[in-house]
């Protein structure tokens, strides 16, 4: 984004970001986006099939549709899926509705491996959150909603 675009300039840019709350937001991702790999390794999995676990946990993918958004081809996305299946973490079943394709789906095992790397993170987030007052609660959430959007313009 130019100077004209974002009515900034490199200095003021600078200058903003010295700010302690974009300080902070800056250490959270960061931190986040460590995180994924540090999880990966203790799980003894690749950071892509880590993603490809986390993504499970939601919903449903097809190959094709893991392969997509992991951003890797479908022979990759094959390998990932035939290497989580090999630990017993998916499974390869029929579609509901097209008997012809297949669903990665995640089994209990997977659910386990992929919640119990990450369930220290989450109570200390729920016992964060819980510690919120409602007031505090509406400013963090209009903060963090805006701040996704203003990250979001860069993808």
């Amino acid at each position: 984004m130019s100077e004209i675009q974002s009515g900034m300039s490199p200095d003021d840019v600078e200058q903003a970001m010295g700010t302690s709350t974009l300080q902070l937001l800056r250490r959270l991702l960061d931190v986040a986006q460590q995180s994924g790999p540090a999880v990966a390794r203790r799980a003894e999995l690749s950071h892509t099939e880590l993603t490809a676990l986390e993504m499970l946990t939601r919903q449903a993918w097809g190959p094709g549709e893991l392969a997509r958004h992991l951003g890797v081809t479908s022979a990759a996305a094959s390998g990932i899926v035939d290497r989580l299946a090999a630990r017993g973490h998916v499974e390869r079943v029929p579609h509901e509705a097209d008997r012809r394709r297949t669903q990665v789906v995640l089994t209990e095992s997977g659910r386990r491996d992929v919640l119990g790397h990450l369930m220290p993170m989450f109570a200390a987030l729920d016992e964060l959150d819980r510690g919120l007052s409602d007031a505090e609660r509406e400013v963090v959430d209009r903060y963090l909603a805006a701040a996704t959007e203003a990250i979001r313009r860069v993808l």
